[in-house]
């Protein structure tokens, strides 16, 4: 990326913005550093990050738990240059000229760690293959 370029913006979206954004959210900052500005939101946010992410984060050596689930705004898609959804369904507002990706992904609520790590994984894999579309160069 150039330096005259914009940064891009980032916003990963599921319903509780608990688990599969926090974890993507996560990963993007960690590979991107400052390259890339980062937001995750829940259409119905949880009190808490799911703590089997968190344990399966911190098993890829990144730490979330100081991270807070966020309520999905309007405001928050239109300062994004692409929208990833996880799940969200049709409660994400859409505006014209934004980019929107919608990732499969098995919803790690109410899951042990053990069944959290394959998402983890998947999502590490999803985020690389992002940062390759943004010509980005990951950082770790």
């Amino acid at each position: 990326m150039s330096p005259a370029a914009p940064r891009p913006s980032v916003l990963f979206v599921c319903v509780h913005n608990a688990g599969r954004s926090q974890m993507a959210a996560a990963f993007l900052t960690h590979l991107a550093g400052a390259e890339v500005e980062v937001r995750s939101a829940g259409s119905a946010p949880a009190d808490s990050v799911n703590p089997a992410a968190v344990a399966a984060m911190a098993e890829a050596g990144i730490d979330i738990t100081a991270e807070t689930p966020k309520v999905l705004t309007t405001e928050a898609v239109q300062a994004s240059d692409v929208v990833i959804t996880m799940g969200c369904g049709d409660t994400c507002p859409v505006f014209p000229g934004k980019r929107y990706l919608d990732w499969q992904l098995d919803d790690p609520a109410g899951q042990g760690v053990d069944a959290v790590r394959p998402t983890r994984d998947e999502i590490e894999q999803r985020v690389r293959g992002l940062l390759v579309e943004l010509g980005i160069t990951a950082t770790a």
